[in-house]
């Protein structure tokens, strides 16, 4: 028998660590080219309101419930149907079931 053993030559592994910074390196930037949102391509939309537009709109459906809950007006003026603040409706709804 041969008292001989192979030795191979111990390398660094530089080509094994670059073929794996390659692979995160495109696995990034597939994940950033379809995952990240292009904000900057979005169009506008008709019918589709801004954040600052839906603001706006909010506020005034706001001023109009607010002025319905508080204001005597007509319903249905031929019918004799009308609406009161609810303060009132409350304190008449107390006087009538206070009288049962």
């Amino acid at each position: 028998m041969s008292d001989s053993s192979f030795s191979f030559p111990h390398r660094t592994p530089v080509f094994t660590a670059l073929i794996v910074i390659l692979c995160f390196a495109a696995f990034g930037w597939l994940a950033k080219r379809i995952y990240v949102p292009h904000a900057a391509d979005v169009q506008a939309v008709e019918g589709v309101l801004t954040p600052a537009e839906r603001k706006v709109r909010l506020a005034e459906l706001r001023t109009k419930e607010q002025s319905a809950a508080t204001t005597y007006g007509w319903v249905d003026q031929p019918k004799g149907v009308v609406r009161l603040p609810i303060d009132r409706a409350i304190e008449l709804t107390v006087r009538d079931h206070a009288k049962k």
